[in-house]
Order: C-alpha cells, then sequence, then structure tokens
C-alpha cells in the first residue's frame, strides 16, 4: 500500500523502473498546490517540474485582454512543466491549480541531468508530451466543433480522471473561463446534465453522479485522449 500522498501516487512517476524512481526519490520534494496559485507564469522562468498527485492543473493560453481558455490539464497522470526538457525553457502558457491538493516538485537541473542520460526516463517522458499534445490538439477541436454541453462533459470526465474523487470543486464562472465560452452557456449546459441525473451541482462543488451517461453524452475527443494517454502511458506501481 502506497502512504497518503507518495510520489507513487503520480502515474508517471510510478510508471518508472525502480532504479530510476528510487535515484529521483531523494529530490521529490512534497508542496501543497493551493487553488488559484499560478505554478508558472507565460514567458517566466520554471524552476522545477511539478507532479500533482491528488490536486489538478490547468494549462492555460491568457489573452491580452486578460480573458483566458484552456489548453490541457494536468493532474495524477503526468507532470507540469514539459518545457525544461523540451529545451525551450519558458513557454506562452500559464500553469494555475485548478483543483487544491498536492503534489511533488522536481529541480529544474535534476530533471535536466536525467533526462540527458536517455533511457527509460527520457522515453516515458517523450511519450507524456506526446500524450499532452493530443489533449492539446482535441481541446482545439472540441472547442470549435462542439457544443458547450459536450464540452463540458468533456471536461469533468478528463478533471475526475485525474483525482481520486468523483467530486469537484469549482465555480461556474471559472468553468466557463477554462472553456471560453460564456457563463449562461455553462449554467444552462450544467443544467441539463443535472435535470438529467448526471451531475450534481451545489455551491461550487459537481458531483459525478453517472459516469456511464456522461460517457454515453460526450462527444468522441474524450475517448481520442483516454485512449492516448492509455496507449503511451501504461499504468504500473514503483517499488
Amino acid at each position: 500500500m502506497l502512504a497518503p500522498n507518495a510520489p507513487g501516487q503520480n502515474q508517471l512517476l510510478a510508471a518508472l523502473p525502480a532504479a530510476d524512481y528510487e535515484r529521483l526519490l531523494p529530490h521529490l520534494e512534497p508542496v501543497p498546490l493551493d487553488l488559484g496559485w499560478a505554478v508558472y507564469e507565460a514567458g517566466g522562468q520554471q524552476g522545477y517540474v511539478y507532479f500533482p498527485t491528488t490536486s489538478i492543473v490547468s494549462l492555460l493560453y491568457v489573452m491580452q485582454d486578460g480573458s483566458s481558455a484552456e489548453i490541457a490539464v494536468v493532474g495524477n497522470e503526468g507532470m507540469v512543466g514539459i518545457a525544461l526538457f523540451m529545451g525551450g525553457e519558458t513557454t506562452p502558457s500559464r500553469a494555475v491549480v485548478q483543483s487544491a491538493g498536492h503534489g511533488y516538485r522536481l529541480r529544474a537541473s535534476v530533471l535536466k541531468s536525467e533526462f540527458a542520460q536517455g533511457g527509460d526516463l527520457q522515453h516515458l517522458l517523450l511519450r507524456y508530451t506526446q500524450a499532452l499534445i493530443t489533449q492539446m490538439a482535441q481541446t482545439a477541436v472540441c472547442n470549435r466543433h462542439h457544443s458547450v454541453e459536450q464540452q463540458l462533459c468533456r471536461w469533468l470526465l478528463l478533471s475526475i480522471d485525474r483525482l481520486s474523487s468523483n467530486e469537484l470543486t469549482m465555480t461556474q464562472e471559472l468553468i466557463a473561463n477554462m472553456l471560453g465560452v460564456r457563463r449562461e452557456g455553462v449554467t444552462e449546459a450544467a443544467g441539463r446534465l443535472q435535470a438529467a441525473g448526471l451531475i450534481h451541482y451545489s455551491r461550487g462543488k459537481i458531483s459525478v453522479l453517472d459516469r456511464p451517461k456522461l460517457e454515453a453524452r460526450v462527444c468522441e475527443c474524450y475517448a481520442v485522449v483516454k485512449r492516448e494517454y492509455d496507449r503511451l502511458l501504461p499504468k504500473a506501481i514503483a517499488s
């Protein structure tokens, strides 16, 4: 059994071979990830990468007028800060905690050194990057071609996949900002899902009550993203 909030609760860390995991373990620092905290800002230097365990981080693109849209979500399946090992060092997106919890951080210098050695860790991080790019691309497609209700279903499923709970703490206004749509559209969509018994929404908390029906209602984008993550990132438990 893993200890509460152990590094192995992060699936990316858990998928590492035991030798790689044990080598990283002394360098992994537990950190609280508080709601609304900016893990990094657009164009800012990134001194660490983060491995969420019980939290979700949104990758956002912020426009000049202050409006924003989510391009990906990262939870216990992955890590925040791929620019560090991809050679870019910074990124035009912003990373903000959307669901509070915990995680682990690793110094950029340690990750770069490990990545430069090649081997299993490098291959795993590159596969994760491909999966994340798929999520970003599918989000763009979904936002262009599917209804707000379908986008909301996709967002809910992707979010609870990255938590150990079926409940999210999230206002409709924040969801609208994430999806880049009007709040009224989210209110109407959430109302329809609640009336159908798929979710319950009250005082900033959303509970998924009927996941199979939610999956039946979502557009194809969710399945595309999930299949790619499952294909590229086999689940394992670090020893």
